[in-house]
């Protein structure tokens, strides 16, 4: 199984921060997919994503706070992926991906 990690941080002059509660701003879960997608689509550049088959949100992030992300290939057509803040799980979730791009690209 094949894994790729790398550390984040969304900053707190993000366009998309001034609306998201502006006492007490959280990152948009939106903002923290997109992140994960652009990490999968960098790590493996010629797979197609199918779907984002499942995504969980268990905790917020606020903004400036670091996180990671780990991706995992579980098999030719499954990417999982958590997003950790320190040993918290912030969001777990499931990409299904082009079967024959992913097995000619990893």
């Amino acid at each position: 199984m094949q894994e790729n990690k790398q550390q984040h941080c969304i900053a707190e002059n993000h366009p998309s921060l001034a609306g998201h509660f502006p006492d007490n701003p959280i990152v948009p879960g939106v903002l923290i997919l997109h992140h994960v997608q652009q990490q999968l689509l960098n790590w493996l550049p010629n797979i197609q994503i199918k779907t984002l088959s499942q995504a969980k949100f268990l905790h917020p992030l606020t903004p400036n706070e670091h996180f990671v992300i780990l991706l995992q290939q579980v098999s030719a057509t499954k990417i999982k992926f958590t997003c950790m803040k320190e040993s918290q799980l912030l969001v777990s979730g499931l990409f299904i991906v082009d079967a024959q791009q992913a097995g000619a690209h990893v």
